[in-house]
């Protein structure tokens, strides 16, 4: 008799077992069989980094103000400051083309800006390509709405400049019938740089 009870409690405690068992390995097999979650990637969120060549290209700029080594504002019919004034077109290539206000040709030839962003160098060349002359202008400023550069009517007298004050505008390059990055009803270029905050540089 003690032998049937101990033989039939066995069953019944291994029956227990069994049966708590099975209720819980349907809840770690789901566990086990659920997807990952997707690992958030380092980049997800990352801003895209334009380099001070890129910026410079990313849009025609027209010149809007000027300011003295005091800071004050000079009318752009300043002697010091007109020759300066007008549309610029920086292009990809490193070649670069520049006009007047009224959309008439100004300058044209090659451009650089180095890695650091400190200066910009243009090369004006003729129609026959033949160099006229090569200025060196420090950048004060320069990011995907504002481009500003000094320049030193004297250099024995350094600490007297104007700062040129260059704005991302949507002119069309003239003579081009194609508008220029950053046109794209102010919201960039077809690759997505920049944003709005452009002047409406056909309207002038």
């Amino acid at each position: 008799m003690n032998i049937t009870r101990i033989s039939r409690r066995s069953v019944l405690t291994a029956s227990a077992i069994a049966i708590a068992a099975a209720s819980i390995l349907p809840t770690s097999a789901m566990a086990a069989e659920a997807p990952a979650a997707p690992a958030a990637s380092a980049n997800s969120f990352a801003k895209t980094t334009l380099t001070p060549s890129q910026l410079l290209t990313s849009t025609p700029w027209k010149t809007t103000s000027a300011l003295d080594s005091d800071g004050n504002r000079v009318a752009l019919t300043d002697a010091n400051v007109a020759n300066f004034v007008g549309w610029a077109y920086f292009k990809a290539d490193g070649t670069f083309t520049m006009y007047n206000l009224d959309d008439s040709p100004k300058m044209h030839g090659d451009w650089t800006v180095p890695a650091d962003g400190s200066a910009r160098t243009i090369v004006a060349k003729d129609a026959a390509g033949n160099v006229l002359f090569t200025r060196v202008t420090p950048i004060t400023q320069l990011d995907k709405n504002t481009f500003t550069y000094r320049v030193v009517p004297n250099a024995a007298q350094p600490d007297v400049y104007f700062d040129i004050v260059h704005t991302k505008t949507n002119h069309v390059e003239p003579g081009t019938g194609a508008k220029g990055p950053g046109a794209n009803n102010g919201k960039g270029n077809a690759n997505g740089h920049g944003n709005g905050h452009f002047n409406n540089g056909n309207a002038r």
